[in-house]
């Protein structure tokens, strides 16, 4: 049995999705040899995910068969014994690339507590009882809602604008002294009707930048936002006026815990998951509903977070023998992921992971080398690493090549 196989994956179409071939998840899902797939012009196309999630699952590209399957054929060899005693025989995180033109769904997914009580009062819904924390590394210019500005910056802004202050707040001078009174704010912002949501647009076009204070780059997304899909969603307004806006530029990236709020707006991205599906979507699809609302703010915190806090740096990895490799390796969770770049004619030695590894390549061309198989790679092509294979990266195209492997070690 070879321990790097190649992989095809399919591209769902949610609406947020890019269209036709400005979506990174379509080129790639393209370029894999032999795969029945035309990329439309107008369609959108949203996530190619590359594991062994059943929602939508890889297969071995020369076989058809799952990956899944395949893994258990022989899991000892593939996933290695310390990865199956603490995870089990099953892939412990799961890749995806992400192409995105409106804003996502506002979400958190629930860290292992509040998933253990999710799991228990509701099955059918959250699947499991286990956390997802995520990991998001830019492969073309990425913007994002990441976590609650801090309650001064919420306060400023609600005060100063004399609607948002008449309408969302108890009083003239409501002291944002808790996480309490942020989550009022937010529980409102959500409960508006599609008339509401207008008119609030329509306040805040109206309103001076000078009463925008430092957050005038509400006034640069407004237009954005107001007029894409979904933008009567409450949600797009929680994420526009009490959220932190980051921006990242290709190749840095970002740590979302468990218990992360955030909403995803524009740009290509690979990401990195624990493999549970649970998930507290508020808003865009589907829309928020009193239930939904409840449940969500029940379960956010409404801490302030540094959103530089959440930015992740990687750091020179041991594994790549000829110094070409970067890893991240976000604290708490189940997966690291290694970056290797590489110029025209270079090559990278990776020592044998302790653990089972998903490639994907993002960018060029060139040949993959282990003990029993010879590869080619080109943009878009995926394969699974099994437990302590060493590989020789060579790049052989004019561009060099790019690769991210997302690997589990116990």
């Amino acid at each position: 049995m070879a321990s790097v196989i190649q992989l095809e994956s399919d591209v769902n179409n949610h609406a947020w999705g890019k269209k036709g071939q400005s979506s990174l998840a379509a080129r790639y899902a393209d370029a894999t040899p032999g795969k029945e797939f035309k990329v439309e012009s107008g369609k959108e196309y949203s996530e190619m995910w590359i594991g062994t999630n059943p929602n939508n699952a890889s297969h071995i590209l020369s076989t058809g068969q799952k990956l899944q399957e395949w893994i258990d054929g022989n899991k000892e060899k593939l996933l290695g014994p310390a990865v199956i005693e603490k995870y089990g025989s099953d892939l412990p995180f799961l890749p995806k690339v992400i192409s995105i033109s409106n804003e996502l769904p506002l979400q958190i997914h629930p860290d292992k507590e509040l998933a253990t009580k999710l799991h228990k009062h509701n099955p059918s819904k959250f699947g499991d009882p286990n956390h997802k924390p995520e990991l998001t590394v830019a492969l073309t210019d990425f913007e994002a809602f990441v976590g609650f500005k801090h309650v001064d910056d919420i306060e400023a802004l609600f005060q100063s604008i004399p609607f948002l202050r008449d309408r969302f707040t108890t009083q003239p001078k409501t002291p944002f002294t808790s996480s309490t009174l942020v989550k009022n704010i937010v529980h409102k912002l959500l409960s508006l009707s599609e008339e509401e949501v207008a008119e609030v647009y329509s306040a805040l076009r109206d309103a001076p930048r000078s009463e925008y204070g430092d957050q005038s780059y509400i006034l640069m997304l407004l237009p954005r936002i107001a007029n894409q899909d979904g933008a009567t969603d409450p949600s797009c307004l929680v994420s526009l006026l009490t959220m932190n806006f980051l921006t990242l530029k290709k190749g840095e990236a970002l740590y979302i815990p468990a218990d992360g709020i955030h909403a995803f707006l524009s740009g290509d991205i690979i990401e990195c998951m624990a493999p549970s599906d649970n998930v507290i979507n508020c808003g865009v699809c589907p829309s928020a509903n009193p239930e939904s609302i409840n449940l969500f703010t029940s379960a956010l915190t409404f801490d302030y977070k540094n959103p530089q806090s959440m930015v992740m740096k990687p750091k020179v990895s041991t594994k790549g023998l000829k110094g070409h490799t970067r890893v991240y390796s976000p604290k708490g969770s189940e997966f690291d992921m290694l970056v290797t770049e590489l110029k025209s004619g270079e090559e990278e030695h990776i020592a044998g992971l302790q653990g089972p590894g998903i490639i994907v390549v993002t960018k060029g061309e060139g040949k993959l080398h282990t003990k029993d198989v010879d590869l080619e790679l080109k943009e878009g092509y995926a394969f699974f690493v099994g437990y302590d294979t060493d590989l020789k990266l060579v790049a052989d195209g004019g561009e060099g090549l790019d690769i991210h492997m997302s690997f589990c070690e116990a």
